[in-house]
């Protein structure tokens, strides 16, 4: 029996007609939509791409004026910043009408007075990090007693030609933690988007990030921990106990970042310190 025509013929014949197709670089590197587009359709599709980076180098220096902005609006909170330091701090009593919160009727207080006078407000900021959903999850229980000790976190922001990015202070009173009476962490940031990569730009970006040396009391360091192993001589075979310092989770890990970009969830630290 014969076999059917598959007529290859003709269908080369159908297609020779077409006009060739192209590939269109995506923005990770890889083929968009690969050899489906004609090449003249690739050519107004990059095009596209092409205005969507103008688009984007705008978007930049919108950004870059909101950081101005925040800058300049920095300076106004200040005063509000220090009064609220020297009130946890036990510094400065406000006033009765300073005292008094229209807005929260419900909470009355406690008439009872303890047994010694309450400084400032013990704990304001263990508290507030505590409650926050963005720094919570990173403090653990043998954090606690030294950030019992933290009274003022602040914020510096820079806004030079070749450099923007912000500073953030946390101070504590004399401990038996550390010597430090203050920790910083700086932060570059980049407003624009990546040469290399400039259709992946999604706003400013943590570039680089610098914490500081912690002067730990001896024994006192709590993003370590002491752990026991048993060793076997291999010669010998016999066993002995070996202890080890191992890093462990901490709060206090955050000021010796990892090399590299910062975690995306860091960019919202500028502000929520503030948000109490």
């Amino acid at each position: 029996m014969d076999k059917p025509n598959n007529n290859n013929n003709e269908t080369v014949e159908s297609t020779s007609n077409q006009p060739p197709r192209a590939d269109s670089t995506g923005d990770d590197g890889s083929s968009f939509f690969a050899g489906s587009l004609p090449a003249d359709v690739v050519k107004r599709v990059n095009a596209l791409r092409n205005l969507q980076v103008e688009h984007h180098k705008i978007e930049a220096n919108f950004f870059e004026e909101v950081h101005a902005l925040e800058c300049r609006f920095l300076d106004k909170y200040q005063d509000l910043y220090s009064k609220r330091s020297t009130i946890i701090k036990g510094t400065y009593e406000p006033t009765e009408a300073e005292a008094k919160c229209e807005f929260d009727g419900d909470d009355e207080p406690k008439n009872d007075e303890p047994a010694e006078k309450t400084v400032g407000i013990p704990e304001f900021w263990l508290q507030v990090f505590k409650n926050s959903d963005i720094i919570s999850d990173l403090i653990k229980e043998h954090d606690e007693d030294v950030l019992k000790h933290l009274i003022d976190v602040r914020i510096t922001m820079q806004n030079e030609e070749n450099y923007r990015g912000f500073t953030i202070e946390f101070e504590f009173t004399s401990n038996e933690f550390f010597t430090n009476s203050i920790l910083t962490k700086q932060y570059e940031l980049r407003t624009g988007p990546d040469e290399q990569d400039p259709l992946s730009y999604e706003g400013p970006e943590i570039v680089k990030s610098k914490g500081c040396e912690i002067q730990w009391n001896k024994g006192k360091n709590v993003t370590v921990k002491m752990v026991k192993k048993r060793q076997k001589h291999k010669n010998r075979g016999t066993i002995r106990v070996v202890t080890k310092e191992v890093q462990t989770d901490s709060f206090f890990n955050f000021f010796s970042p990892p090399t590299g970009r910062e975690k995306s969830n860091e960019w919202k630290w500028k502000h929520g310190f503030f948000l109490f």
